[in-house]
């Protein structure tokens, strides 16, 4: 029977989040629960194609991405995949909306990846809006239930988070993207002198992109807003952190985190700010 397969492959997503993201898995199970499932296709869906041109150095990466590419629109237009991941993938796309161009960006911003780029402040835009902006635009149409002038409304706050968080990642990764990937994401910046003016200018830019994305947390869907404030407030808490480091300590090979036990004080926090309505 096929719903046993699209229940296998929902739980397949469910495995592939909580082995890859601790954070982004335990984020999830604080959004109704209706909302689990689509939201781990759509994690599963991304992570397949992060791993390709992250991790995947002993194999043919352009291959294998446009066989991803492949799979991916012959999953959506056919209802149906092998790839247990691309088949529950296909089930958010067609259950919430999920317009074919935002999956298209995506996929293009991880073919960026493929090749050696100097990013131009267009470049890097354009890689932002497919690696991250768009993705929070998919989550969007599941926390909105498919409500088109629900997701307007809310698509500029969405982009602007997703922005945010995806800036703050490659600060945090700057030592493994630049020294072990080859790559420089932000533009006109000489790695060789990475100085804490340059580092404030990102900080504030960041800034900028967190105060229009909690304007839209506000006004979520009562069963998306807690889990998407929790992660709100854990990225923020991430940069305060990298904000107090010197902008030399960026480059070395140490991992910037939150500690497990910082993570739940700020679900607790959180908790309480949702409860009182005081986002």
């Amino acid at each position: 029977m096929k719903s046993i397969y699209d229940s296998i492959s929902r739980r397949t997503s469910k495995m592939t989040t909580r082995a890859y993201s601790t954070s982004f898995s335990l984020g999830i199970r604080l959004f109704s629960k209706e909302l689990h499932d689509p939201i781990y296709a759509i994690y599963g869906f991304v992570r397949l194609a992060d791993e390709i041109v992250d991790t995947f150095h002993a194999y043919d990466k352009n291959t294998l991405m446009a066989e991803f590419r492949a799979d991916t629109v012959n999953a959506i237009e056919r209802r149906i995949s092998l790839n247990p991941i691309l088949n529950s993938f296909q089930e958010a796309v067609h259950t919430y909306g999920i317009e074919w161009e935002l999956i298209d960006r995506f996929l293009k911003s991880m073919e960026m990846d493929l090749v050696d780029i100097e990013y131009s402040q267009m470049l890097f835009e354009d890689y932002i809006l497919g690696s991250a902006e768009v993705v929070g635009l998919m989550c969007l149409h599941v926390f909105t239930y498919g409500n088109q002038q629900q997701y307007d409304e809310l698509k500029f706050s969405a982009m602007r988070l997703g922005s945010a968080f995806q800036k703050i990642n490659f600060l945090r990764d700057m030592h493994t993207d630049h020294v072990q990937l080859g790559r420089t994401y932000f533009p006109g910046i000489d790695m060789a002198n990475f100085t804490a003016e340059t580092k404030q200018r990102i900080e504030d830019d960041i800034a900028k992109d967190f105060a229009d994305g909690l304007a839209g947390i506000r006004k979520l869907p009562h069963g998306a807003r807690y889990g998407v404030y929790s992660a709100y407030v854990y990225y923020f808490s991430l940069f305060k952190k990298i904000k107090r480091l010197n902008s030399n300590m960026l480059l070395q090979n140490k991992r910037i985190r939150v500690p497990n036990s910082a993570k739940y004080g700020l679900l607790v926090t959180s908790y309480l700010r949702y409860r009182l309505n005081i986002l």
